[in-house]
């Protein structure tokens, strides 16, 4: 029997431009790139240098705290490292074969394995980083032994790339990739109300847990508050779906394949769709031919509350389901500003006239903040929109003023930035909340190491 969370907060935003159709396949690109900076928490030491040859699956660079490695999504040559200020790493970028290579690892008959084995295949073949953890929100290590991990298969944010179309075709690499990842840990699989694949809710080796609620229902952080909280001292590790489906293909064919479905979307693209490519795939190849305006656009590496800003130039992120793009908004110009009855813009307070359009109406918002930050008021506000069991408002506060033992107290460990992505939306106050969040837990992450 599945449990079922019926959640009264949060709040769905429909914006123009909702990726629609089959999935198509993206040619392979002549270069891609790997983020270092897609592994939040991760410090890159690098195993390879310009000039070098790698097959894909082959690892790029290790995480210095963990020694996980991250693997190459193609074979190729290795044509820049890119670094900025103090040699920080950007990026590694690689000159892609026309036939490609791939680095062999062995099938593994999963029902068979032990915990200790899976963590030691997915490890080797540098798939572990894309695997998190609660407290702090960063890259997980091999060596910790988590109370539980969670799927969160539900994905609500606004554009954002539905699972059930990316797990079309591949259910087994999905049951594999479950049933491995809960040889590790008890298993908690999220999915949501309205959704109706059979292997999401008949998914085996795991507890599925139903998720009734607008967004942010499919937060991990969101289900992993209402299931088992996290206290100070415990540890859960999070996986999004997509890299269930990449740790169930290597074991499945002993190779590493990080191909995704991605949502391309946003009022600025002339055919939303669903596109299959790599990670680290070229925002140009991505979005090619489908820019209505290229010079007033934002292009969004992820969706509108979450992502990273990125360009044409841009490669696409190794937790990325989305690109989208939106209008900018710096040539646009308001007759009497806020008198007007705005009948095409959003709020959440009805102070305009289109909330009497029904709640299925979507928006063509733009990238302004529409005012400047100011002092936060203690209006209640991000409770509304935060079905999480912490006072938001309070935990602000105190990351702002950096109150360690109050953060702690309000729950500083069960949070990650994504979860404040819909009370940042909604914020009066215009505080970047999910920066706050984020500076707030690398704070603490070194205070108690």
């Amino acid at each position: 029997m599945k449990n079922v969370f019926k959640l009264r907060k949060g709040l769905d935003i429909r914006l123009a431009g909702q990726a629609t159709g089959s999935r198509q396949p993206l040619p392979l690109a002549r270069e891609y790139a790997v983020l270092p900076s897609s592994f939040t928490g991760l410090v890159p030491r690098m195993t390879v240098k310009e000039g070098d040859v790698v097959r894909a699956g082959d690892v790029l660079f290790l995480d210095k705290a963990t020694g996980a490695g991250c693997a190459s999504p193609v074979s190729g040559k290795i044509t820049l490292v890119e670094r900025g200020e103090r040699r920080k790493l950007l990026s590694v970028r690689i000159a892609a074969d026309k036939k490609q290579v791939f680095a062999e690892f062995d099938k593994k008959n999963v029902a068979a394995m032990t915990g200790e084995e899976v963590v030691a295949a997915i490890v080797k073949a540098g798939l572990f980083v894309y695997i998190n953890q609660l407290p702090y929100a960063v890259v997980a290590n091999p060596a910790d032994k988590p109370k539980g991990i969670f799927v969160s298969a539900l994905r609500d944010m606004p554009l954002e790339c539905g699972f059930e179309k990316e797990i079309e075709g591949r259910e087994k690499d999905f049951q594999t990739g479950i049933t491995a990842l809960s040889k590790i840990a008890p298993l908690c699989l999220g999915v949501g109300a309205k959704q109706t694949a059979p292997a999401l809710l008949v998914a085996k080796d795991c507890e599925v847990n139903v998720f009734d609620g607008k967004c942010p229902a499919g937060n991990v952080g969101v289900q992993v508050n209402h299931i088992s909280p996290v206290n100070k001292g415990e540890i859960v590790w999070t996986v999004e779906p997509t890299a269930v489906l990449f740790i169930g293909r290597l074991l499945n064919t002993g190779r590493v394949d990080l191909t995704r479905t991605v949502a391309v979307g946003g009022s600025e693209v002339k055919n939303p769709c669903f596109v299959d490519c790599l990670v680290g795939t070229p925002m140009a190849d991505i979005l090619a031919g489908q820019l209505k305006d290229a010079d007033n656009c934002r292009i969004i590496d992820g969706n509108p509350l979450t992502g990273k800003l990125s360009s044409k130039d841009g490669f696409l992120g190794a937790h990325t389901s989305a690109v989208c793009v939106i209008p900018e908004g710096r040539n646009h110009n308001e007759m009497f500003g806020w008198i007007m009855p705005r009948l095409k813009d959003f709020s959440t307070s009805r102070s305009y006239f289109s909330w009497l359009q029904g709640k299925n109406k979507t928006y063509n918002l733009d990238a302004r903040v529409k005012g400047g930050e100011r002092h936060m008021i203690m209006s209640g506000e991000y409770d509304k929109v935060l079905p999480m069991d912490i006072y938001g408002e309070y935990l602000i506060k105190a990351l702002i003023a950096g109150d360690i033992d109050r953060q702690e107290a309000l729950g500083i460990y069960e949070v990650s930035p994504e979860d404040f992505a819909v009370a940042e939306f909604v914020c009066s106050s215009k505080m970047e909340l999910q920066r706050i969040v984020r500076e707030g837990l690398d704070i603490l992450r070194k205070e108690n190491a």
